[in-house]
């Protein structure tokens, strides 16, 4: 329009065959309804139908001619004097309804001598913006198809169902295709998943930006395109798909083309076989096909739209008519003879669904006036309890009427309306397959139903799917592929959450889930696998009984305390012998006693360390070998008192007696004792599930309570070996005959030795092993004292009893013979 002369004409291009299916629908059910005695009994509802090409100026010229009752467009004045306009149905695009709903919802008409408000009903069978549901705009306007919102909610979690998180978005650019898009992107993005892209066809461009559009969605990883928009606005970005020759793309509908005639075209089959989205529920009308196949081409009420609808499913020209009501874009082609079968034409358009929601705003409306002429005077809704009369009422009488109606159609499904005059939200799920002949056909694969009272809005049929691929194997939308378990999430910098890298799991942890977003650490008594997907379970570790090594050490503990005792046997036997006698029988005594402990006390250290064997096993290994090295300190200097006190007038002679030996015993005992006293009051050793040194396994074993306690006692033990080992060494020159001095000083220097080596062994040893160190330890440094100071006594009186003889210790040769 250059807007230097008045607007020309408008020329309708085309009358679909959903058009005339509309128009038969709704001849049917006002003719259903008046030959029904208990809907509006004794009352014949009638019609206009108006048809405004889909151009927004017609559909504002057609509202106010039938709000008028003129032939033209006359703002503010009402002429009908004869019939009474219940409801005016339409439009079906979103946008017009919105203007349709501003006009009617609050006018000022002129009525022969009288100036009133009223508010006009307006119902809707196909306006689905969720603008329409603000009451406070449009307050009088009904719809029987769910609002959008419902619908993007839906597709939103259809998207989701099939793990589509890397989406596209694709909408007309009305009012329409913005509302819609925005909600199923803010319930995409709510539940997680995300956009790739948001693009809209602008119709107001001559190429509808389409080239654009389709660039964006090739380049694009994401294969889900929802897409928002109407069928008509949609097939030119198809038809440059087709020209860009994208596939491979999984095409989400919304109602408005989830099943449209138009796309049907057989150009279109390669690249939406498999789409699937939202259609309206539809059931079957009872008889409406049979009405179909009764139908008159030329016996009918709008006689010119049955022509036109004749030569637009032809093809070609019926020029003896001439089209009055409108101007219309006819084919060239001249027609000579028309033979159509009606039935066949409408039974096969998929868009029943809109002729069954328009079907259902004609008995909604009669419903609402039927339940009017039904009240009593005296018990009416209005002021005063007043009723309204059938035959003159106000919109707005019928407007509380139309709020509160509840329809049972014959199918049995129910219509009502919510507070915002919406009805229950019930979509079919629908997919697009290809039948024998290679046409796209819909079939049914599911179900949306907000009112479910199962709470299971979302029903699918999966086995009943076929997708472009050819098979049921869900395809995949997702911008990066899923995070094995045992890898975890990383995000990466400037794009969006569903753009990540997997990264392994740190040491010491675990994902057991698939897309995991972090890592988790194991429990302390478990450990994660080889494969980081899972925790196992750590085995619990300790020197045991049953184990070889523990067998073994326990094994040489007893084996080894039966020792000491049968030397002690052969001593008592021989105590009246020369070398017994000699090296102080009563010392010699105790000290094998005490050897018998140190081999005895290594058990407290194999077996499950429970809270009594923790307590006892340091105790008893310290006093044990306190005992021992004092007997061997005492018998080191009863050596060098015995020698010195031999001198004329010595003072030593008074420390000869075996009082002063035993007091040297008990003395040195008695501090070890006291000092374990002290370490078991103050901080006792306990057990302890020692989970952080070995990664796979719980090491149980004793806390010390007190590293340096253990330390402490193990140094009083090095004190009173290194004195002994000091002593003796000093007196290893006097004479041979009755000396120990030399083999005293080969059992502290081998005490000394294995405990100065068990020392590093100790600390770089872990778990069982520490212990099993500490054991041989013991093992060790009892065998060496046992070894030093009775295997040459004991060889002597079993294997050379010549030897055992005072002759022979007083004889220097002999003494001799004997050192060698």
């Amino acid at each position: 329009m250059s807007y230097k002369e008045k607007p020309g004409n408008v020329i309708c291009k085309m009358f679909p065959v959903e058009n005339y299916l509309q128009l038969h629908s709704m001849r049917f059910a006002i003719e259903e309804i008046n030959n029904n005695p208990e809907l509006l009994p004794n009352t014949t509802l009638g019609f206009k139908i108006y048809d405004s090409c889909a151009l927004l100026q017609t559909e504002l010229e057609g509202t106010l001619w039938m709000v008028t009752g003129q032939n033209k467009a006359v703002a503010n004045f009402q002429c009908q004097e004869k019939e009474q306009m219940a409801a005016i149905i339409g439009h079906s695009i979103s946008t017009y309804s919105i203007l349709m709903a501003h006009i009617l919802g609050l006018a000022r008409y002129t009525h022969v001598r009288e100036i009133k408000l009223e508010i006009w009903i307006t119902i809707s069978h196909f306006s689905t913006s969720s603008l329409l549901s603000d009451r406070t705009q449009f307050k009088s306007f009904f719809r029987t198809v769910p609002s959008d919102s419902f619908q993007s909610q839906g597709l939103a979690q259809l998207v989701l169902h099939f793990g589509w998180t890397w989406v596209g978005l694709v909408a007309v650019d009305n009012d329409y295709g913005q509302q819609g898009i925005q909600v199923i992107r803010r319930e995409i993005q709510k539940s997680g998943a995300c956009v790739a892209f948001t693009e809209y066809i602008q119709s107001s461009r001559p190429d509808y930006n389409t080239p654009y559009i389709v660039n964006v969605i090739k380049e694009s990883t994401a294969k889900a395109v929802v897409v928002f928009s109407t069928d008509l606005s949609l097939m030119p970005l198809f038809d440059e798909i087709l020209k860009q020759n994208v596939t491979g793309r999984i095409w989400i509908a919304s109602e408005a083309w989830a099943s449209s005639a138009y796309l049907y075209a057989e150009k279109y089959s390669r690249i939406l076989v498999g789409t699937i989205g939202f259609a309206f529920h539809s059931e079957t009308m009872p008889g409406f096909y049979e009405f179909i196949g009764q139908i008159q081409p030329y016996d009918l009420p709008g006689e010119a739209w049955t022509k036109m609808f004749l030569e637009e499913t032809v093809g070609c020209a019926l020029f003896n008519f001439k089209n009055y009501p409108l101007l219309w874009d006819r084919p060239k082609k001249n027609c000579t003879d028309v033979a159509v079968n009606f039935q066949s034409i409408l039974r096969n358009s998929p868009n029943i669904r809109i002729s069954y929601n328009l079907y259902s705003a004609v008995y909604v409306i009669a419903k609402a006036l039927h339940d009017l002429s039904l009240c009593k005077i005296g018990k009416g809704p209005f002021s005063n309890n007043s009723c309204s009369s059938l035959w003159d009422f106000k919109p707005w009488q019928l407007l509380y009427y139309m709020q509160k109606v509840r329809v049972r159609l014959s199918s049995g499904r129910q219509i009502y309306f919510d507070k915002n005059g919406d009805p229950p939200a019930v979509y079919d799920i629908v997919q697009w397959k290809l039948d024998p002949e290679g046409k796209l056909k819909l079939i049914n694969v599911g179900s949306y139903d907000t009112s479910a009272t199962d709470g299971k809005t979302l029903n699918i049929n999966i086995s009943a799917m076929l997708w472009n691929t050819g098979d049921q194997k869900v395809p995949h939308s997702v911008c990066s592929e899923k995070c094995l378990m045992g890898f975890r999430k990383a995000v990466i910098k400037g794009v969006p959450a569903c753009c990540f890298n997997c990264v392994p799991c740190a040491q010491g942890e675990i994902a057991n889930q698939t897309d995991s977003g972090e890592c988790y650490k194991c429990p302390w008594n478990s450990w994660p696998s080889y494969q980081k997907d899972k925790c196992l379970p750590k085995s619990i570790e300790f020197l045991s009984y049953e184990e070889p090594l523990g067998t073994a050490l326990a094994g040489i503990s007893v084996t080894s305390s039966i020792i000491p005792v049968a030397v002690l046997a052969l001593l008592i036997h021989y105590k009246t012998t020369p070398i017994v006698r000699a090296n102080n029988y009563i010392l010699s005594c105790l000290l094998l006693v005490s050897l018998t402990l140190c081999f005895l006390c290594s058990l407290f250290f194999i077996g499950y360390p429970n809270p009594e064997k923790c307590l006892l096993r340091q105790m008893a290994f310290g006093v044990a070998f306190a005992f021992c090295v004092s007997c061997i300190l005492a018998k080191t200097i009863m050596v060098v008192i015995a020698f010195k006190a031999t001198k004329p007038h010595s003072v030593l002679k008074r420390w000869t007696s075996p009082r002063f030996s035993y007091s040297i015993i008990g003395l040195s005992t008695v501090l070890q004792f006291v000092m374990c006293i002290i370490w078991l009051a103050l901080y006792p050793p306990f057990p302890f599930y020692n989970s952080k040194t070995e990664s796979s396994v719980i090491i149980l074993e004793c806390n010390e309570g007190s590293s340096m306690a253990f330390w402490c006692i193990l140094g009083y033990l090095s004190f009173l070996a290194t004195i002994s080992f000091l002593v003796a060494f000093i007196s290893r020159k006097l004479p041979g005959s009755f000396n120990e001095a030399k083999f005293i000083t080969f059992s502290m220097l081998a005490f000394l030795t294995v405990w100065g080596s068990f020392i590093p062994a100790y600390l770089s040893a872990t778990g069982k092993y520490m212990v099993a160190m500490e054991v041989f330890a013991i093992l060790s440094s009892s065998w060496a004292m046992l070894s030093c100071m009775f295997a040459s006594k004991c060889y002597i009186i079993l294997f050379q009893p010549k030897m055992n003889s005072r002759q022979h210790l007083m004889g220097r040769t002999k003494v001799q013979t004997i050192q060698k």
